[in-house]
């Protein structure tokens, strides 16, 4: 019976067995008729519209308004049918599709039949498909086995005839314009073997897997081919053998071939061929371009499999030794009808010399003659090709040239067609559609040409020293025909516009302009043009400079190799931090000591990490890398460690110079019913290298049994924190982890010790994580940590700090509150004693258990320790530098605030050069207050900080701000002194200064320079700048400026000369001058002069007196009297009335004139008595304390002159403020409190009676007027002055603080002081004094004292004058405070004041009475002489202190000083009356 059974059992599973081989050949054979079906269906429609058909063909002829008409109705149509669908189906009534009721899973027996249903709803109407384990199912190519229905938003699914391959997840997707909704159903097939096998539940699984197992093995690649060598002109083939399971005859699988990751197709360079089991790859003529990883594909139904290797192409031997070796990769871009780009890549051989330039050469496709394209070497690996012609095909070729010659050509490009870029697109696309065989057309009016329109989107795509290429869209309105393009330059700063192409205008939307010259900058505009003629200009480009916009890479990083096998070495190294469009690098090879160098790769790479095939096993090589782009070759990385060519030894493979150590420290921080919450410590050690990542194994322990590590991760873990999933509760689990960098593996760290995975219930908080130490020093470290990852049942509240040192066991214990910043700096530790550090967290609950601790640390400063260092450069710019000695290859410099990674980068700048690192502020305020930290990483733990506090922020703002803006200090201000023949010297002393230091001198506001009038010097050696003026004239009438530049420092000192004190130095300077001239002339030849020029006098009886003295005369000397020129005789009416002038009138006004003269010389004098009106001055301006006030002299003022002032040509009202009048021979205008109401132009009108003379003013601050320049009228309503806020007397109690805020105006701002009883004010800890936003100065008393009390005043100070603002501060006790502090009959200064009374006349002499006590009828009283306080006690009555002749003390102590004094307090208080009676009232207050 057992044997039956077993029997029974075989037969049943090879039954099993062939019906699933026979269901995969079935399957395979399917397939085949598939791709035979779908075969003849091609071809059945490729013959369907490729087939000639009788058609006839029409011809409509239509007039222009017909067919006008006709579009016109066909528009009007169209757009009432999309209102009307607009109407039916508005935007809100569309939604996407929904499901209303979703297919359902059904199971079936083999060979029935299944049908899928649903319903979808949405709008617009959704279009359904359905897919077969997200394969699409086409029910019209297999209508035997699938069959489609939808109607009425309902669809339904049959599958015929089912077998068990229709076992799958069918979906349908429902999709839209709103968007797209899928349903998912299974079907299962069940098959009658196995209807019997219901209660093995597992064999279905098993089956499966027997299948898939089937299926993979299908595809199989055998005799697979390696890494390959060849050199270009050869021929290689690759094959590999492939084995298909099961076999069906004149079944091919798909064989894809692949050349770095892009698809290879037949060509003349490549040939494919399947042979049945042998696919091969045939590369004819290699070339460096076919240099590359190779992958072969092999697809079949079921699978597919896959095998790669690199083929290396070497290049062929030179012609003449040192030249350079051909280019690569030739290939043409953005063609166009007359104009394509071509590019390529550099070689890697040079040759002897570098690479100067390159050769591009053409060829039209049906010639053999190649022709050179530029006669100037092109440096760039990119040149525009030009002038081709239109519809003709082309190919390239670029040569190399360096000093020993050039290089044979490149393999030639493929062939590009010089055509709109637009047909090529229309020809790839194909026929739209069949022909109807209908021809319409119609009869337009004929017009004549179109201009074409301006071109659109000009733009400058490439500039480079040797080209610029432009790029624009053609015109809009272009007419019928075809446009062509004329191009125009403009050099920047010039109006010219030069056309390029005069001779023949280019047909393409592009142009390339060659010969610009280089540094030079031009702009470019475009023309279109036709038949009907040339159109308007395009909007012109911006600015282009004519240079390389690309820089050159830079050098890449280091360089590191790593053993692979006996003939490779993987290389890796750090990419070019600055590159542009970076093409690839290149590894050149050396055996150690050679010198030569041998090109590993002859076409460049973009990764940064290449294998090294070919090499000698045990040579010892060293490597180095450089980078390359269009621009040319990066410098070379430096060399390499030296590597020995051998296979690498162990699991791992490691550089034989790095060390990398295990993680440490791995601990358990969280753990729940499926997951626990790793972290361990960094490698001590890294070799140089950056940790890239971590991997982490596992394992359970049971019953003290391990089992087998396992992988957790295989993406790398970049923190050292990790949370392991998936794990099962109550089972114990190991783990241990491994770090990576770019030279490996390191080994893995120590495994934990068995964990249990089970959820935490404890209420304490978990151990914190993460420990490092930084800025180890000799006395002092700071410890990090972070927060543990189980805060427990409350949150974490602090952390408790253990260290114990090294060989000890007593653990001190520091405890910090700061639970949000994770960090303390341990300070008081012992030089050269190593400590262990650990963590425990603390909750409301309680502390919970401790960190893993620390290495040992040993407390010392190392040599070489820099700390950062704050620097202000020259310009004002405010860093923190930090420099570190010990400086490896891959070590970088990693700054943080407050020990956390910068989240805000715009508030610092970092910059790195060396061993040097700067921290710059881009906007130093309060929000960049914190602890800065800098690590060097890849070093022993170098690192620093620095605490950037409120004070320290407020120096190096001062420090920024005088580098940034410092100022040359003068010794002494500007002044001026008159010399000898009326000289004027203006002269200043600067006080610091360097060689280099330029003065300018300046005049109202226009740089004057010496000349004839003005003589200028600056010593250098003394500091002494002098400006000489020979004589001044009315016009010198200013503001005189030495401007100072000193580098960046700058110095400016100014005086201002004009109104009365200008006029009084003018007379003095015109007579010393005179004087001068006088002098010479009688001292040289005694000639006869005046002693005193010619005056008028007025006696008593109110007659008129000319007169003057003259000396050195005799009898011969002539004496002539004048009257506006005309000599007046003795016999004239002129004379009689100059000898009786009771008579004088207003006939007699004129200029007088007295000459002398005789054989030794003359002299002459004038005097001016023209009319009063006439003989007005310019009207000038003068400011004083209160304001301004505008004035002009006349000679002689009469009360007949009538006199009106007018501002803007309105006349002045006269009030309070604005007044007018007559001084002598001066009118005067005054404004008190000039406003900016004020500015504009002043005009005083003089009539005599006769005529009137008007005099005007210009005081808007702008210009000039009259004379007066702009300078010196601002000075009036810019001035320095207090506005308000400061009351006249201010009353406080003792004790109180005092804050008094003036409102400050001025231009420029003005300096701002305290004084209190004439004696400046510092600030200080009584005294705080500010001065904010140019406009608000304030004082502080902070507890005001008695000896407060006093006059204050606020000085304001510009340019433009001075203003004090005084007040007056007085400080009173409390009665009761002032009965505690009354000592031994002695009243203390801070008794409360009742009530003061001061005569007038004593005020004046600072003379101030106050009565302190008032009982019964004894007073207290303190009197303040000269702010010297005396105390007088126990004064009987008011009446006896005016004759009280002792004086108990006083405030220095100096009794003796009040017996001098009382005299004369009795003298001003004798006979003063005070009312009501003394005894019985006290004064009132004033």
């Amino acid at each position: 019976m057992s044997n039956s059974i077993s029997q029974y059992w075989v037969r049943l599973f090879i039954k099993l067995i062939f019906s699933i081989s026979h269901l995969a050949t079935q399957d395979l054979m399917e397939t085949q008729e598939e791709v035979k079906e779908e075969g003849v269906g091609y071809v059945v429609m490729r013959n369907l519209f490729s087939r000639e058909t009788d058609f006839k063909m029409r011809t409509v002829k239509k007039s222009r308004e017909t067919s006008l008409r006709e579009s016109a109705e066909r528009l009007a149509l169209s757009r009432k049918k999309e209102e009307f669908q607009k109407k039916m189906n508005p935007d809100s009534l569309t939604h996407p599709p929904e499901f209303i009721v979703k297919p359902c899973g059904q199971t079936v027996w083999e060979g029935k039949s299944v049908t899928l249903h649903c319903t979808v709803a949405g709008w617009p109407k959704p279009r359904v498909s359905w897919y077969k384990n997200n394969v699409l199912i086409d029910a019209k190519a297999h209508p035997e086995k699938y069959f489609t229905e939808s109607q009425y938003n309902m669809h339904s699914l049959e599958i015929k005839n089912c077998s068990f391959s229709d076992t799958a997840g069918y979906r349908i997707s429902a999709l839209n314009v709103k968007g797209e909704s899928s349903a998912f159903a299974p079907v299962i097939i069940k098959s009658e073997y196995f209807t019997f096998l219901k209660w093995i539940s597992n064999l279905k699984l098993f089956l499966n897997n027997v299948l898939r197992a089937l299926r993979i093995k299908l595809t199989t690649i055998i005799d697979k081919f390696d890494v390959s060598f060849g050199r270009e002109g050869e021929t290689m083939s690759l094959g590999c053998t492939v084995i298909v399971y099961p076999t069906v005859k004149r079944y091919q699988p798909e064989i894809v071939w692949y050349r770095n990751g892009v698809i290879l197709s037949p060509s003349k360079w490549v040939h494919m061929h399947w042979s049945g089991e042998q696919a091969t790859l045939t590369l004819v003529h290699l070339n460096k371009e076919d240099e590359g990883l190779y992958t072969l594909r092999v697809n079949t139904k079921s699978g597919f499999d896959t095998h790669s290797a690199y083929v290396f192409v070497r290049d062929a031997d030179v012609e003449e030794e040192g030249v350079p070796v051909a280019p690569l990769d030739v290939r043409c871009h953005d063609a166009n009808k007359d104009y394509v780009v071509v590019t390529w890549k550099q070689p890697a051989v040079e040759g002897s010399s570098s690479i100067i330039g390159y050769f591009i050469d053409r060829l039209e496709v049906g010639t053999h003659h190649w022709t050179q394209c530029n006669d100037t070497l092109v440096k760039y690996a990119r040149f525009p090709i030009t002038g081709l012609t239109e519809g003709r095909s082309y190919t390239f070729r670029v040569r190399a040239l360096n000093n020993f010659g050039v290089s044979r050509p490149s393999r030639a490009s493929d062939p590009v067609v010089a055509m709109d870029p637009s047909d090529r697109a229309r020809l790839r696309a194909g026929p739209s559609a069949p022909w109807t065989g209908m021809i319409k057309f119609t009869e337009e009016d004929p017009t004549v040409g179109v201009v074409p329109g301006p071109p659109t989107d000009l733009a400058v795509t490439e500039a480079t020293k040797s080209y610029v290429v432009l790029s624009w869209k053609p015109p809009i309105q272009r007419g019928h025909e075809g446009v062509m393009y004329y191009v125009e330059k403009c050099l920047v700063g010039t109006e010219t516009w030069q056309r390029v192409n005069t001779g023949m205008p280019g047909k393409s939307p592009r142009f390339a302009l060659f010969d610009l010259a280089e540094g030079k900058s031009y702009s470019f505009r475009v023309r279109s043009c036709n038949s009907a003629g040339v159109g308007e200009p395009s909007e012109e480009t911006g600015a282009t400079t004519v240079g390389d916009r690309l820089d050159l890479p830079s050098v890449p990083g280091p360089v590191i190799p790593i053993r692979n096998t006996d003939t490779s070495v993987v290389v890796c190294w750090g990419a070019s931090k600055e590159v542009k469009n970076l093409v690839g690098y290149y590894i050149e090879v050396s055996v150690n000591g050679s010198g030569v160098w041998v090109p590993c790769n002859n076409k460049p790479v973009k990764g940064t990490r290449f294998v090294c095939h070919g090499l000698s096993t045990g040579d010892k090589c060293v490597f180095r890398v450089k980078a390359v782009n269009a621009a040319g070759y990066s410098g070379s990385s430096a060399e390499s460690e030296a590597c020995i060519v051998q296979a690498s030894i162990g699991e791992y493979c490691f550089h034989p110079k790095i060390k990398i150590l295990p993680p440490t420290g791995v601990t358990l921080l969280e753990r729940v019913r499926d997951y626990m919450v790793l972290s361990w410590q960094a490698p001590a050690k890294t070799g140089g290298a950056d940790i890239r990542g971590y991997y982490l194994d596992y394992r359970t322990v049971k019953d003290g049994v391990t089992s087998k590590w396992h992988e957790i991760n295989l993406q790398t873990v970049t923190g050292t924190s990790y949370k392991v999933t998936d794990l099962k509760e109550n089972i114990f689990y190991q783990f241990q982890v491994r770090a990576v960098n770019r030279a490996g593996i390191s080994e893995s760290s120590i495994p934990t010790v068995p964990l249990e995975c089970k959820e935490w219930t404890v209420a304490v908080p978990g151990p914190p994580h993460g420990l490092r130490v930084q800025e180890v020093r000799k006395d002092s470290m700071v410890l990090l940590w972070e927060p543990p990852m189980f805060s427990g049942r409350s949150p974490v509240t602090g952390y408790y700090v253990d260290y114990k040192e090294e060989n000890e066991q007593n653990v001190r214990r520091l405890f910090t509150h700061n639970s949000f910043f994770c960090l303390i700096k341990l300070t008081g530790l012992q030089e050269g004693v190593s400590y262990r550090l650990r963590i425990h967290a603390k909750n409301v609950a309680g502390v919970g258990g401790p960190s893993k601790k620390t290495d040992a640390i040993l407390a010392e400063t190392r040599p070489g320790t820099n700390e950062i260092v704050v620097d202000v450069n020259d310009d004002g710019v405010i860093s923190l530098i930090f420099e570190c000695s010990d400086l490896k290859e891959d070590s970088q410099f990693v700054w943080s605030k407050n020990y956390k990674a910068f989240t805000d980068t715009s508030r610092l700048t970092v910059q790195t050069s060396g061993g040097k690192s700067r921290a710059i502020f881009n906007d130093p305020s309060l929000e960049d207050l914190g602890i800065y930290s800098c690590v060097v990483t890849n070093t022993d733990g170098v690192s620093a900080s620095y605490t950037l506090t409120e004070e320290g922020l407020k120096r190096l703002l001062d420090i920024s701000r005088d580098h940034q803006f410092p100022i040359i200090p003068f010794k002494s201000e500007m002044a001026i002194e008159l010399q000898e023949k009326g000289r004027v010297r203006l002269w200043a002393e600067v006080a610091k200064f360097t060689s280099n230091c330029q003065v300018e001198y300046v005049f109202n506001d226009n740089i004057i320079h010496e000349g004839k009038k003005y003589t200028m010097n600056f010593n250098k050696t003394t500091g002494i700048i002098e400006m000489f003026m020979d004589s001044l004239e009315v016009t010198d009438e200013g503001t005189f400026t030495f401007n100072l530049v000193d580098g960046k420092a700058t110095g400016r000192i100014s005086l201002v000369l004009i109104g009365e004190e200008f006029a009084e130095l003018q007379k003095k300077s015109e007579f010393e001058r005179a004087e001068w001239v006088r002098r010479q002339g009688t001292l040289s030849l005694h000639c006869p002069h005046f002693v005193e020029y010619l005056s008028f006098k007025v006696t008593p009886e109110c007659d008129v007196h000319l007169k003057c003295k003259v000396g050195n005369i005799k009898p011969a000397t002539e004496i002539a009297w004048f009257k506006d020129g005309i000599e007046i005789e003795e016999d004239d009416e002129d004379a009689k009335k100059i000898k009786k002038s009771d008579e004088i009138s207003k006939k007699d006004a004129g200029v007088y004139e007295v000459k002398l003269k005789d054989e030794r010389g003359k002299d002459k004098t004038l005097l001016n008595l023209t009319d009063a009106a006439n003989s007005s001055t310019e009207l000038k301006v003068m400011s004083t304390e209160h304001g301004i006030i505008l004035y002009s002299f006349v000679v002689h003022y009469i009360e007949d002159l009538r006199i009106g002032w007018l501002h803007k040509e309105s006349k002045i009202s006269h009030s309070d403020r604005v007044q007018c009048g007559v001084t002598g021979e001066q009118l005067w205008l005054k404004i008190n409190e000039p406003t900016e109401k004020d500015k504009g132009k002043y005009a005083i009108d003089i009539f005599n009676g006769q005529g009137s003379v008007k005099r005007v003013l210009d005081l808007s601050g702008q210009g000039k007027s009259s004379g007066v320049p702009a300078q010196a009228t601002l000075q009036y309503f810019y001035r320095a002055r207090v506005v308000g806020g400061l009351p006249d007397v201010v009353t406080i109690q003792e004790g109180k603080s005092l804050n008094l805020t003036g409102n400050v105006w001025g231009d420029p701002v003005p300096e701002v002081s305290w004084v209190k009883k004439d004696k400046a004010l510092l600030s200080d800890d009584h005294y705080t004094l500010k001065f904010e936003h140019g406009k608000f100065a304030s004082i502080t008393i902070a507890a005001v004292k008695t000896i407060d009390s006093g006059k204050y005043a606020l000085l304001v100070k510009n340019k433009y004058g001075t203003e004090a603002a005084e007040f007056t501060v007085s400080v009173y006790i409390p009665e009761d405070e002032g009965e505690k502090r009354e000592i031994k009959g002695i009243v203390h200064p801070k008794k409360k004041i009742l009530s003061s009374f001061n005569h007038p006349q004593a005020v004046e002499h600072k003379i101030f009475i106050y009565i302190l006590k008032n009982v019964g009828n004894q007073l207290t009283v303190a009197i303040d002489f000269h702010s010297i306080f005396f105390y007088i006690v126990n004064v009987s009555g008011y009446r006896q202190l005016f004759g009280y002749q002792q004086c108990l003390c006083h405030e220095r102590d100096w009794p003796g000083h009040f017996g001098t004094c009382a005299p004369h307090l009795t003298d001003f208080y004798r006979g003063t009356t005070l009312r009501p009676p003394l005894e019985t009232q006290m004064p009132p207050t004033p």
